[in-house]
């Protein structure tokens, strides 16, 4: 990792046996992360720390470190995605086994033992914060496989179903709160639907058609930009937000077979 990495906001691309990480915005390769197989998705706090998926585990990094500070596992459960509540730190993670059972596991200060909710056989896939602290999640039940969302409002204690009328081409993907809206991922498409949530109800405010990607599953917004690693061709995406369109820069060294991306803020 290169010494000035640590006072810099950074991109963390999750590749085939790597994560590597990049300046962010100029996207300068500054440090590479090792001892994966295959890293997966990729969520970030308020401080800077990194959160990564790989298999059974979700492995934690300091922004600009070398070496994870913690490791989450649930036994005989596989890591999906993770979010952190930017009001808390609490880390939500979604773990699943198989088609049979799924958990949204909430982590207090993103440590110890976690609050566990499931509801009504919900494969939950990806899980995002708003500024307020009520968590998102969408997923899909039964095969083939209808999607829902979800809401844990802050403070409650069961999830809710949000009505949810947007059709998607395939699985739902991302979950994120851009500032203004719940953005919701439809991978088939490549497009980010932007919604309000109110009494449990989403009404779509917009869309955002990500062109030019083939194998896009996660993204991850940034104030202005989206930016989002493609599987097949080995590289990542920038696009405007939320215009969306032709990607505006693209990044390809150090890049391998990515899934997953996070952008980690420097501390103040």
């Amino acid at each position: 990792m290169a010494p000035e990495a640590k006072s810099e906001d950074l991109l963390y691309v999750a590749n085939a046996y790597t994560v590597t990480v990049y300046s962010y915005p100029v996207g300068k390769h500054v440090g590479t992360l090792r001892g994966f197989y295959r890293p997966e998705f990729e969520c970030s706090d308020k401080r800077g720390d990194v959160f990564i998926t790989e298999g059974g585990a979700v492995f934690e990094y300091p922004h600009g470190g070398k070496k994870r500070t913690q490791t989450f596992t649930m036994s005989g459960y596989f890591a999906n995605d993770c979010a952190s509540d930017p009001t808390t730190g609490d880390l939500a993670i979604a773990w699943e086994h198989g088609r049979s059972k799924s958990y949204l596991a909430i982590y207090h200060h993103a440590s110890g033992t976690p609050i566990s909710y499931s509801k009504g056989g919900i494969q939950f896939l990806f899980c995002g914060y708003d500024s307020i602290g009520d968590l998102f999640a969408d997923g899909f039940v039964g095969v083939p496989g209808r999607t829902v969302l979800v809401e844990l409002p802050k403070g409650g204690s069961a999830l809710k179903t949000v009505t949810f009328h947007q059709t998607l081409g395939g699985d739902p993907g991302p979950v994120q709160w851009d500032g203004k809206y719940v953005a919701v991922g439809d991978q088939a498409n490549d497009t980010i639907y932007r919604f309000t949530v109110s009494s449990f109800k989403a009404t779509l405010e917009g869309k955002t058609v990500l062109k030019g990607a083939q194998t896009l599953v996660q993204w991850w917004i940034v104030g202005s930009r989206v930016v989002g690693p493609d599987d097949v061709p080995s590289k990542v995406w920038y696009w405007a937000y939320p215009r969306g369109g032709s990607p505006t820069k693209v990044i390809t060294k150090a890049v391998g077979a990515p899934a997953g991306v996070t952008v980690s803020r420097a501390n103040p």
